[in-house]
């Protein structure tokens, strides 16, 4: 069974999601229901949950300025919000679990097992880049993400990423260095995190570093070289705004 705490300022939140633990999540154990920050952390304290579902605006303390009062994180968190898409976008970047309101059944259940396989004790570091990500300007890139691998996360800058390609339900990213990580997401995961200014979709298998770019290869289709020397594909239905792209510049 995972222990569960539930902290949300909202009794209807609160009860809903009792409901759809207990409908759809046999393996959930809800050991404390909170509607304040404080009363939270006590039952964080007394209980040692393995997953905490948290809201995020509440009164007085905020889910944030909790999880900083708590002293010894030794459980995964899933955030509760209705935050928008570019708030989103920062928890895609720490690797941090969330569910937006209202939350679907079918999410909760996908959350619940990434929770259920992962059991790791959650990085200070990781909840740090979440605030670095949540108080960034929208349209810049973050300085660095965490990567989900198989064995947890790594930390890596954002500017040491040359590209990402496809590998069936994983993304392997290539760093520079010549390091590799196989990341436990696919690619599609890792596009709407990182695309920006600094990173672009090329082909359905490649996101790529625009500031890796060595040089663009005319021909039938053409292709990209980037500044490890490995040849990328251009898909032909991307060719014209990818040379739009680098026209602005």
């Amino acid at each position: 069974m995972i222990k569960c705490v539930l902290v949300d300022d909202e009794t209807n939140a609160l009860e809903m999601m009792e409901w759809l633990l207990k409908t759809y999540c046999p393996q959930a154990h809800i050991v404390a229901m909170c509607n304040t920050a404080e009363k939270g952390i006590e039952a964080i304290s007394r209980h040692k949950p393995d997953v905490v579902f948290l809201d995020i605006e509440m009164p007085r303390m905020n889910g944030f300025d909790m999880l900083e009062q708590v002293k010894n994180v030794t459980f995964e968190i899933v955030f509760c919000t209705a935050y928008d898409q570019f708030a989103i976008k920062a928890f895609k970047y720490a690797a941090l679990n969330y569910l937006l309101k209202p939350v679907d059944p079918d999410d909760l259940k996908a959350t619940m097992q990434r929770v259920e396989e992962k059991r790791a004790v959650p990085s200070k570091e990781q909840f740090a880049l979440l605030l670095q990500h949540i108080n960034r300007p929208p349209k810049s890139t973050p300085s660095r993400i965490a990567l989900t691998t198989g064995e947890g996360l790594i930390f890596v800058p954002t500017a040491e990423i040359i590209y990402c390609k496809a590998e069936s339900n994983y993304t392997n990213v290539v760093l520079t260095g010549g390091r590799k990580i196989m990341v436990s997401r696919v690619l599609k995961e890792l596009d709407e995190t990182l695309s920006g200014p600094d990173f672009y979709r090329v082909h359905s298998s490649f996101l790529i570093g625009i500031n890796h770019v060595k040089k663009f290869v005319r021909g039938e289709g053409g292709y990209i070289v980037m500044d490890n020397d490995d040849n990328i594909t251009l898909s032909r239905s991307r060719r014209q705004e990818f040379m739009e792209l680098f026209s602005r510049f």
